[in-house]
């Protein structure tokens, strides 16, 4: 068996193991990670011989730590990111070369069309009907996303929203309200079968999924860090957050996760300010005192056009796991109007949390 994790921020680390009786054989552990003393891989193999197929990520973090002397540096890599490509193994993971990815970059869309397409394209890769695909949203007027569990009156002002014009939409993952108009922010998708996540903690997926962005603002001049649990910062701020939803292939079988981020580009933060209503408490976990410094935008880092940070953010992409142009096709978007119709515009779906 054959695992893979790249560390996000750090190093690759691979591992090639047996299983005979249930238990651990041949562990062989590798990666371009560095380790002093040298000798200390082996204290990690060994570590890891023997152990039972069911030991999880920290007790097989716990097990190599009480092998490696007390001089070891782990540098790029660390214990449990050694546990986790183990359970990748176990798990038959995949990686982000093994697929031929697909983009999709089609016309502005309503706010509740792009909830739909989640829906519906995240569905068609659990049934194995689409590749995985990268989907970058175009918006065709102003919106408020708030998340599946949230209470629509604890986070939406909905006189200000009417006063500037702004639909108010609800998606199918957790997470927090996003604010977004047309220019202001940069919105995307990923749909991936659940196997490039396996063997990974439902925290650690963030991490993992959000790699490809950190490296894309690295190419762009932009040093960013990812800040647990879906946060993406810079030294001058937040500006990204993530959400995800699971979604169970037919029949029960192997599904797919979707996994969308917005980027705040430009945000108006005095009209974000009128149509949320973002608490004290909400302000100070993040160790800001105001709204304006949680969305940073994008384009005084960058001094970019949006539409030049998109096609440069999907440039990176296609040159690290390869990228096709595709589309929506007739079937997924009469699906996702439908869906529209149903659910994503209908109120009841709105409201569901008061």
């Amino acid at each position: 068996m054959h695992g893979e994790y790249k560390v996000p921020g750090g190093k690759l680390v691979v591992v090639d193991l047996d299983v005979a009786d249930g238990r651990l054989r041949n562990v062989r552990v590798a990666g371009d990670f560095f380790l002093e003393p040298d000798e200390a891989i082996l204290e990690i193999n060994s570590a890891l011989e023997g152990a039972p197929v069911d030991t999880d990520t920290a007790g097989l973090r716990d097990r190599i730590d009480a092998a490696l002397p007390e001089s070891a540096v782990l540098f790029g890599f660390t214990s449990e990111s050694v546990g986790v490509a183990v359970r990748r193994a176990l798990a038959q993971a995949t990686d982000w070369r093994d697929y031929d990815w697909q983009l999709i970059h089609e016309a502005p869309q309503s706010p509740a069309l792009h909830m739909a397409l989640d829906e519906v394209i995240t569905a068609e890769v659990a049934a194995g009907r689409r590749p995985p695909t990268l989907r970058v949203w175009e918006w065709d007027a102003p919106a408020v996303i708030i998340g599946s569990f949230q209470s629509l009156r604890n986070e939406v002002d909905a006189a200000g929203a009417a006063r500037h014009g702004v639909t108010v939409v609800r998606r199918i993952s957790g997470g927090g309200a996003m604010f977004a108009e047309p220019q202001s922010t940069i919105t995307y998708s990923l749909a991936v079968p659940d196997a490039l996540v396996s063997g990974l903690s439902f925290a650690d997926s963030y991490a993992y999924l959000d790699d490809w962005v950190l490296a894309a603002l690295g190419d762009l001049g932009i040093k960013a860090w990812y800040q647990p649990l879906n946060d993406i910062a810079t030294d001058m701020g937040k500006v990204a957050g993530a959400a995800q939803k699971r979604m169970v292939g037919p029949g029960g079988g192997p599904g797919a996760v979707l996994h969308h981020v917005t980027m705040s580009y430009d945000i108006d933060a005095d009209k974000m300010l009128e149509v949320l209503r973002i608490g004290k408490e909400k302000l100070s976990d993040k160790g800001t005192r105001s709204a304006k410094k949680r969305v940073d935008p994008l384009r005084r880092q960058t001094g970019l056009p949006r539409e030049a940070v998109i096609e440069k953010m999907i440039d990176s992409f296609r040159s690290r796991y390869g990228l096709a142009h595709g589309e929506v096709t007739t079937e997924e978007m009469a699906r996702a109007r439908e869906l529209v119709r149903t659910k994503f515009a209908n109120e009841e779906w709105t409201t569901r949390i008061p």
